[in-house]
C-alpha cells in the first residue's frame, strides 16, 4: 500500500467516527430536547448525518449507487422535516 491509500483509509475512519459522534449527539438532543422545535431540528440533523454516512460508505466501497440512495433520502428527509414542522405549527399538513 502506498501513502495516499493509507491517508484515505485514515481519513475515512476519522470521518466515520466524527459523523457517528454527531449522530449520537443528535439522538441525545432528540430524546432530551426541551422543546418540540429542538426535536424537529434533531431529526433533521440525524437525516443529514445518515446521508453523510451513506456517502462515506459509497466512498469506502467505491460504488456510485450509494450516492443515488443518499439523494433519495435527502429528498425524503426534507419533505418529512417540512411536513412535521408544519404539523406542529399549524396542526394540519395539507391546507
Amino acid at each position: 500500500m502506498n501513502l495516499a491509500s493509507d491517508l484515505m483509509n485514515w481519513a475515512l475512519i476519522a470521518a466515520f467516527a466524527a459523523i457517528g459522534v454527531a449522530q449520537i449527539m443528535a439522538m441525545i438532543r432528540l430524546i432530551i430536547g426541551p422543546d418540540t422545535g429542538d426535536r424537529i431540528l434533531a431529526l433533521d440533523t440525524m437525516v443529514v448525518n445518515a446521508i453523510g454516512l451513506i456517502v462515506l460508505l459509497g466512498i469506502a466501497h467505491g460504488t456510485g449507487i450509494y450516492f443515488e440512495a443518499s439523494l433519495i433520502i435527502a429528498m425524503l428527509g426534507f419533505v418529512s422535516t417540512v411536513s412535521y414542522a408544519r404539523f406542529v405549527l399549524r396542526g394540519d399538513i395539507i391546507e
